[in-house]
């Protein structure tokens, strides 16, 4: 079996879709769903990469919209955005105990949060770099080279697994054995893994 197993959260684990989100923001908002889309997209980097704190991009995101809801109903509201990406989850539980299993993602405390509340498969991990935390992220090198440090992981026995091309791009130059998923085609995904356990 390989060393470990790196994960990618957004269309790996789960799917998403920020258009539900925009219509649910828009019906008490001052703004249409394309409008809220536009408004609050600036904002993602820097909530992403810690450079904004949540409660500063709630009460910033508010006021850009009009949002006439509570704060607990804009939470629910931006979390409300992920499905789960059963083939993957059901493969993780497999995968449990036998590999280690870790995350490392572009996301924020408040899409973190979200998730672990929502889907127990988060807890089967064994840690995550988050780039909220980090305050840096992918496809930067940073990113990678603290997960490499954190979790004493060797690149070519790891396989790395996301769906972005720069990302997979910068997980091959440092070393790791990289899948790009799709979560049309996990089919595709299990050769590779019988494949890279058979070989490291």
């Amino acid at each position: 079996m390989p060393q470990a197993l790196l994960f990618d959260i957004g269309n790996v684990l789960v799917r998403f879709d920020f258009t539900h989100a925009a219509q649910k923001f828009a019906a008490q908002s001052d703004a249409t769903s394309q409008e809220v889309l536009a408004l609050l997209a600036p904002f993602k980097d820097a909530l992403e990469s810690g450079r904004i704190a949540d409660d500063d991009f709630i009460a910033q995101s508010v006021k850009r919209i009009g949002f006439r809801g509570t704060r607990a109903e804009f939470v629910e509201i931006w979390g409300d955005i992920f499905t789960a990406n059963e083939p993957m989850i059901a493969r993780v539980k497999q995968l449990t105990g036998q590999v280690p299993l870790y995350l490392l993602s572009n996301t924020s405390g408040l899409h973190k949060t979200w998730l672990f509340e929502k889907f127990d498969v988060f807890g089967l991990f064994a840690g995550g770099i988050y780039s909220h935390e980090a305050r840096c992220m992918k496809p930067h090198e940073p990113i990678f080279q603290e997960a490499i440090k954190t979790f004493g992981l060797e690149p070519e026995r790891t396989l790395y697994i996301d769906d972005l091309p720069d990302n997979i791009q910068t997980g091959r130059k440092l070393g790791f054995q990289c899948h790009q998923y799709h979560p049309d085609r996990h089919e595709e995904f299990e050769p590779v893994l019988t494949a890279f356990s058979q070989r490291v």
